[in-house]
């Protein structure tokens, strides 16, 4: 009997961590914006209708605002009065690109703040791996 309750309390203990560790995605790949179409429009000079913000350590990419690491709350705080009085149909794309986007600890909070007060259309730049792979390497725009 001692046997099947460690048994049992090992299976519990373990499932509840497998699930704590799953990272919930919170866009659709309908959400996701593939850097070459970015890097596309940016070099035909028609990023003017994007609003592209950097919610990492870095704003490396032409046009695009510095707002800081919004895994720190003041960097949310940061978007939240950046966008304030933006229409809400304002086409807003985040990256990151510090570490794989599904490992990302920048990018979950700025979509979910984005969604929550309003900013629907909003997209993730799908930096798969990181900024100097999936932008860099490829030599697409980058700030003067």
């Amino acid at each position: 009997m001692r046997y099947y309750y460690f048994l049992f309390l090992f299976m519990f203990i373990y499932s509840s961590q497998a699930s704590a560790q799953e990272k919930v995605k919170l866009w659709e790949a309908k959400q996701l914006l593939d850097p070459e179409v970015l890097a596309q429009s940016i070099q035909e000079e028609k990023a003017n209708d994007y609003l592209i913000l950097s919610v990492g350590p870095d704003a490396l990419i032409k046009g695009s605002v510095d707002i800081g690491p919004t895994g720190d709350p003041e960097n949310i705080k940061n978007l939240k009065t950046y966008l304030k009085g933006l229409k809400h149909d304002k086409k807003v794309i985040i990256y990151c690109g510090c570490c794989p986007l599904d490992k990302c600890p920048n990018i979950r909070p700025a979509f979910s703040m984005l969604h929550k007060i309003g900013f629907e259309s909003a997209r993730v730049l799908n930096l798969a791996q990181n900024i100097k792979v999936d932008w860099l390497d490829k030599n697409y725009p980058v700030r003067d």
